[in-house]
């Protein structure tokens, strides 16, 4: 007996379903392979001045996180076709049984699509304390008190540091003639 929507007799289904079911860190595999191809073309495709090179050059580290990435999914891929498994996590105190707090994960996207909103108008030290405060809140702190100067401090650090010490320039916003 077939079914009418996939054609595919129903144990023949199930017996596809088991196996991928048994094999789910093909996945992981997958998603390797496709940041590695990813890695790679992109790292191959960056247009470089001969004269800006320095004798390594700009392409030689990602080009060697992206084979990296292709060969641990290469060699994941054969382990788990072997019949390897993970081990299951024994330090976590987890109750896989409790439901997932979509809440704080929401709140937390939030969080950070604002900011990534906000940064080019805001400037990063605005942007990077509501994102460090929203973070702060999202997580359970509720100290109106003091997490709004702490998320200042450490984005005003975190803007000095890049935008200073590092050379990253990052968008200072109304504040960069202060800064």
């Amino acid at each position: 007996m077939t079914t009418q929507t996939t054609g595919i007799p129903p144990a023949e289904r199930n017996g596809r379903r088991t196996w991928l079911r048994e094999h789910s860190e093909l996945g992981v595999c997958v998603l390797l392979l496709a940041l590695g191809v990813l890695v790679l073309t992109d790292a191959l495709t960056m247009d470089v001045d001969i004269a800006q090179r320095g004798p390594v050059g700009p392409k030689t580290v990602p080009v060697v996180v992206g084979a990296g990435l292709l060969v641990i999914a290469a060699l994941l891929a054969v382990d788990v076709l072997r019949g390897g498994r993970g081990q299951a996590e024994t330090g976590e105190d987890v109750d896989l049984s409790e439901p997932a707090d979509w809440r704080t994960v929401l709140l937390l996207a939030g969080v950070f699509l604002g900011a990534a909103v906000l940064i080019e108008p805001l400037g990063f030290p605005v942007a990077g304390a509501l994102l460090f405060w929203g973070a702060a809140f999202a997580l359970g702190s509720r100290r109106i008190d003091r997490d709004p100067l702490i998320a200042a401090g450490l984005s005003l650090v975190t803007y000095v540091v890049f935008n200073n010490l590092l050379g990253v320039p990052l968008p200072g916003g109304p504040l960069m003639g202060v800064l």
